[in-house]
């Protein structure tokens, strides 16, 4: 069976977007950028998103493969980076699974709309065949994935900010989710890279 692994930056109190949804608090980190894409080569993934999420990957990561300068980096305006081309390539050539229940279609290559969040059928996916499921974002869709205790592992980067205000990550869960720490590395931005699994 697949994983389902959640991966995000967090501020260092707990919010992973500003109140607006902007993102240019990240502190840029080149040799997370480098582990992150080091095995995606060759690979097709598969993507699980929120509406908001798949709106703004969709506007911004299709664009990404026909710059000669290579692509930017989402969090920072006009920084490129050889791993940001591999992860436009991945992104783009992945299955995407948006939850939606406003969207009427999905265009974006490799694109699929379903409209109501069901365990049921996320498990289903969890039993197809291929490789570990991630997450970008999403806040609504990781947390009813973490409700329904779904979710393998989770990643986040708790970027050396702390913003007045924003958005956590998980909420609106009505128990305690044990997690276990399989890793915790710094970097010397002062990012900290801590991956849980389920306790």
């Amino acid at each position: 069976m697949r994983r389902i692994v959640t991966f995000n930056r967090v501020s260092a109190n707990g919010y992973f977007t500003a109140p607006d949804g902007n993102l240019n608090w990240v502190v840029p980190e080149d040799d997370l950028d480098k582990e992150a894409t080091q095995n995606m080569s060759g690979q097709q993934g598969t993507l699980l998103f929120g509406r908001k999420t798949y709106e703004m990957f969709a506007s911004f990561w299709p664009h990404q493969l026909d710059s000669s300068a290579g692509a930017e980096d989402p969090h920072m305006p006009g920084r490129r980076a050889p791993e940001m081309k591999k992860m436009a390539v991945f992104i783009n050539d992945a299955v995407k699974i948006v939850f939606s229940r406003t969207l009427k279609d999905v265009r974006w290559k490799n694109s699929r709309l379903i409209n109501k969040f069901d365990p049921r059928e996320v498990e289903a996916i969890k039993k197809e065949p291929g490789n570990d499921i991630m997450i970008f974002g999403s806040g609504s869709i990781v947390s009813q994935l973490a409700q329904n205790d779904l979710i393998d592992e989770y990643q986040f980067v708790v970027g050396p900010v702390i913003l007045g205000d924003g958005r956590p990550l998980i909420g609106g869960i009505a128990k305690t989710v044990g997690l276990k720490l399989a890793e915790a590395k710094p970097y010397k931005s002062g990012n900290v890279m801590l991956r849980y699994t389920r306790a």
